[in-house]
């Protein structure tokens, strides 16, 4: 067991008596209660679970805690700058009724900011190959990616 200490949101957080190999996801879940990230396959097959570490889409259930060490990890909980000033593929998910049963969109959000930060104006084909990591059981991608060019349209990222 050791204390790791990790950026998160911006803000400096320490973590006391957790394995290095514990998976991101659950040091976030667990220890710090940010619960915004799901846990869905375990596998980093769903992307239910993806964060931002550098500003890169990863799968925080297969990526241990230790790798997150001296890393700005950004979870949709910090995506946004206040819960009054969204990120705007936060407005677009609500403008197009994204969401069905909710469970994959943290991470279908994620996935998607970190597209329209490397590629402010993707056509579909983009927004395909980006997103395919992540499944919506639900079957939202339509909607989805109408949400992501309705985000690329307004300026994209925050």
């Amino acid at each position: 067991m050791a204390t790791i200490q990790v950026n998160v949101n911006g803000d400096d957080r320490t973590i006391e008596s957790i394995d290095p190999n514990t998976p991101l996801l659950w040091a976030l879940r667990d220890h710090l209660g940010m619960v915004g990230t799901k846990f869905g396959c375990g596998k980093g097959l769903c992307g239910a679970c993806t964060v931002h570490m550098n500003g890169i889409a990863i799968r925080s259930c297969s990526t241990p805690v230790s790798a997150a060490v001296g890393q700005a990890i950004t979870t949709i909980e910090g995506l946004a700058e206040s819960s009054q000033n969204l990120h705007p593929l936060q407005e677009a998910w609500m403008e197009e009724d994204v969401p069905q049963c909710g469970y994959c969109q943290a991470g279908q959000i994620m996935n998607a900011a970190a597209l329209l930060s490397s590629n402010s104006s993707p056509s579909d084909e983009d927004i395909d190959n980006a997103m395919a990591g992540n499944l919506c059981r639900c079957g939202t991608y339509t909607r989805i990616r109408k949400a992501i060019h309705s985000a690329a349209e307004k300026g994209g990222v925050a």
